[in-house]
């Protein structure tokens, strides 16, 4: 579990680097902005492989279940996901009252997910994982608050963006969940 752990601390400790402005803002300064975020991004890209390859040899070698959850928390999860799923294909610049209401799409996606799967898997390494990238995503978002940084503003009606959102949503719900178990080695929705 320690690669696990590594490429969690690794990905998320360069985020959360990334939100302190004013060690950042000296970095930047004295290596430059592209080097930052070349930097930046192959250092999270290492945590990223590294949570994968971890989370594998961990479900492989060094599985620990702490607690069993009950059944119906994989239902409240198989529900949460879709609200991840629209939530995270409202990022990007197309306005709307969804996107608006979430203020930050992304962090939402990561919390909803996090979160929802938290519910339904009672493992240490499980735990870890989505149980750290909960923590972030609420870190970040408190942060980008104390930075007055709201989000995207509300639309007032429902947009081609939302209608956007709530199909391409719908559709990678359907996609993941038919891939679930050859990526995750379990099966999401029992059809």
């Amino acid at each position: 579990m320690f690669v696990l752990a590594l490429g969690l601390a690794l990905m998320l400790g360069v985020h959360v680097f990334a939100s302190l402005r004013g060690p950042r803002a000296r970095v930047v300064e004295r290596v430059g902005a592209d080097p930052y975020r070349a930097l930046h991004t192959l250092v999270a890209g290492a945590g990223v492989a590294l949570i994968v390859w971890g989370f594998i040899r961990y479900r492989a070698h060094d599985w620990s279940q702490i607690w069993a959850p009950p059944e119906h928390m994989r239902d409240a999860t198989v529900t949460l996901m879709w609200f991840a799923l629209v939530s995270l294909a409202c990022v990007g610049k197309a306005p709307g009252r969804i996107r608006g209401w979430l203020r930050h799409p992304l962090l939402a996606a990561v919390t909803i997910w996090s979160f929802a799967h938290l519910l339904s898997n009672g493992d240490a390494g499980g735990m870890l994982l989505f149980g750290a990238f909960l923590v972030w995503s609420i870190y970040a978002r408190v942060a980008l608050a104390l930075r007055g940084d709201h989000g995207a503003p509300p639309s007032a009606a429902f947009t081609r963006g939302d209608a956007t959102a709530l199909l391409v949503g719908s559709a990678l719900y359907v996609a993941l969940a038919l891939l679930h178990p050859y990526f995750a080695g379990v099966v999401a929705i029992d059809w």
